[in-house]
């Protein structure tokens, strides 16, 4: 065989093992990208129940103005990083942003609880029990959805980074993606009510 013919051949072997590289990475991105949509599902979910628990709770609380006002705020705020991150879940920053909102928003839902076990006719209020349990429910499937998120985040940043995938990885510019992580250790289980 001649030598131009080898160099071809070796040329053509790992072009082909750039493009399997440049796929599997294509292929996780896709991944923790769906993963993201399945939080943000769950997210959506949990602030449609928010302004029905906050109109519940406002005939009972006409004291808490504040409280409720923070929730609400907090709620649109957290909504709207969402937005931005689930238009670019691989936007490190945006994820990141979303995370500090979720925790401010959970640290108002915790102080609404708060007020709400003060008011025994509020918590035996069915309606206000049903709006709580939703919301511990919803709470938990954003739990496992951000799991799930964190491990396809995990295997494509694992393989953005080892040899010779980092190779193919900086020339076509894959960033690093960003765990979905709350820090408040307080915030980061979901709430648990109890109306007993």
């Amino acid at each position: 065989m001649d030598g131009s013919v080898i160099a071809m051949l070796v040329v053509l072997a790992l072009g082909a093992y750039g493009i399997v590289l440049y796929n599997r990475l294509v292929t996780l991105k896709n991944e923790f990208k769906n993963a993201f949509s399945q939080i943000d599902v769950q997210l959506q979910r949990r602030y449609e129940l928010i302004p029905n628990l906050v109109e519940t709770a406002k005939g009972y609380l006409q004291h808490e103005q504040q409280t409720l006002t923070a929730v609400t705020e907090a709620r649109d705020h957290a909504k709207s990083q969402a937005e931005a991150a689930a238009a670019a879940p691989d936007n490190a920053g945006l994820v990141k942003s979303l995370a500090q909102a979720e925790s401010a928003l959970g640290s108002a839902l915790g102080r609404l609880n708060v007020v709400v076990e003060s008011y025994p006719e509020l918590k035996a209020d069915a309606n206000m029990q049903a709006l709580f349990d939703e919301l511990v429910t919803t709470d938990n499937r954003v739990t496992f959805a951000r799991q799930a998120y964190s491990d396809s985040v995990m295997l494509y940043n694992t393989q953005r980074e080892v040899f010779p995938s980092n190779l193919v990885a900086g020339v076509f510019a894959f960033r690093e993606a960003d765990l979905f992580e709350i820090n408040d250790p307080d915030i980061a289980q979901p709430a648990r009510v109890s109306f007993a």
